[in-house]
């Protein structure tokens, strides 16, 4: 079993070249499928989620070849079908994609139920709904669901929610849908653009990518041709916190600042220094920081992704700081996992109080999810002693070289495998 140990860090020096983003990256993988033609993405990262696309892929037939440096040229043209394996797709959130990109081509895509990080409730309904004004039917059986329409007609549809996954979904599925579909109240993430862009690249008609109101006229076919992903916008707010964790100076390099925005601003509030370039920030901090208020919000607004990150750095703050969880009022397993560290954190109704300036020390964690394990790492940084995390499995979904990036800025971390390690988890799992 692999675990991270992190030991009490001086102040961090140095930048980070940041990767394309993984969110986007599952998005545009499964897009390729409805091309007709290869095509070349580049800038993808290489980590785990990815690795079971690949997999996947080979299965149904989609050819995968390779070219390092991040880039990956994709074939969709010896699909052969659309039947996804259960549980490699079960394995990560994201697989619903493949039944937006493959629905019109095949007429019948199964796929497992949405799986990767257990936030509590991740409900499809805006999926099915939206997909069932599109002429699609579903069948849900006890590992997979299915999904069939004979023909896929547009529509125009409201999401009761705001919703990423389910915005992108359906636009994959309506780009090859006869006639005309309208998004009403879609997500404006930066990785429903890229999709967008992709598609349009390849011959789709998207527009309005960007804001609440998207509009896509159907087409026949779609080009093959070469798109770059965009950065990893939260890998790069996660670094940044980095920097006012300990103290120091972090550079993030290829970044897109207006991706951060929410970010930033809050940075700043808590009293960090931000140099904004075209495509570099760099944060400084004396170590010195104040409490602040935070509520989680779909995009522009701050990232439930970066309330994890954030939540070490504000045991940092002296005072009292609150974070609201307003996307995943659920998603706090990490904060248990801080007060094990010393952490005086307080959970009710979603709702996060942390009373900063509380001295961390080391001892055993387990990292839940991805962003959990970032956290982690970043207490470990403050902490006295040794801190060990367990669940690093969770960790390289989303990260290929967590343990070199931290490294390289001057953090004391490694990782190692120990079974002895594997017992003293079983023991906190079997506490919790």
């Amino acid at each position: 079993m692999k675990a991270i140990k992190v030991e009490r860090s001086n102040s961090l020096y140095g930048s980070v070249q940041i990767p394309g983003s993984k969110n986007s990256s599952l998005a545009l993988l499964a897009a390729v499928c409805l091309a007709d033609e290869p095509v070349t993405l580049n800038g993808i990262p290489d980590i785990a989620d990815l690795r079971v696309i690949y997999e996947l892929a080979a299965e149904i037939g989609l050819n995968v070849h390779h070219e390092g440096n991040g880039t990956v040229v994709m074939d969709p043209r010896p699909i052969t079908t659309a039947a996804l394996d259960p549980a490699k797709s079960s394995s990560f959130r994201a697989a619903y994609y493949f039944v937006g990109s493959l629905l019109a081509k095949f007429g019948r895509v199964s796929v497992g139920y949405p799986g990767g990080d257990d936030f509590v409730s991740r409900p499809m309904d805006q999926h099915i709904k939206a997909l069932q004004m599109m002429g699609a039917t579903f069948a849900f059986h006890q590992n997979y669901y299915t999904v069939e329409a004979k023909e896929l007609r547009g529509a125009t549809i409201y999401f009761d929610m705001i919703t990423c996954g389910a915005t992108i979904n359906v636009m994959l599925a309506a780009v090859r849908a006869k006639g005309t579909t309208v998004l009403l109240n879609a997500a404006r993430d930066p990785e429903v653009t890229d999709t967008a862009n992709l598609l349009n690249l390849l011959g789709a008609k998207i527009t309005g990518a960007g804001t609440d109101t998207i509009r896509i006229e159907g087409v026949t076919s779609l080009h093959g041709g070469s798109y770059t992903v965009i950065p990893d916008r939260l890998i790069a707010g996660a670094f940044l916190m980095a920097a006012g964790v300990t103290g120091g100076s972090v550079t993030v390099q290829h970044v897109i600042p207006e991706h951060l925005s929410s970010c930033l601003a809050k940075l700043r509030e808590i009293g960090m220094e931000l140099e904004v370039r075209d495509n570099a920030i760099t944060a400084h901090s004396t170590g010195i920081l104040r409490a602040t208020r935070v509520r989680t919000a779909m995009y522009p607004g701050f990232a439930t992704d970066l309330q994890q990150p954030l939540t070490a750095l504000l045991t940092q703050a002296r005072g009292k700081s609150m974070i609201s969880e307003r996307i995943y009022p659920n998603r706090f397993n990490h904060a248990h996992q801080l007060v094990r560290m010393g952490a005086d954190i307080k959970i009710r109704s979603g709702v996060a109080s942390i009373q900063g300036g509380k001295p961390l020390h080391g001892t055993l964690v387990h990292a839940s999810d991805v962003r959990a394990g970032i956290c982690l790492i970043l207490a470990g940084l403050r902490a006295e002693g040794t801190t060990t995390i367990a669940g690093v499995q969770h960790i390289e979904r989303g990260y290929e070289d967590v343990v070199g990036s931290f490294r390289s800025l001057g953090a004391n971390i490694a990782m190692f495998d120990s079974e002895e390690t594997n017992g003293q988890l079983s023991l906190l799992q079997q506490s919790n």
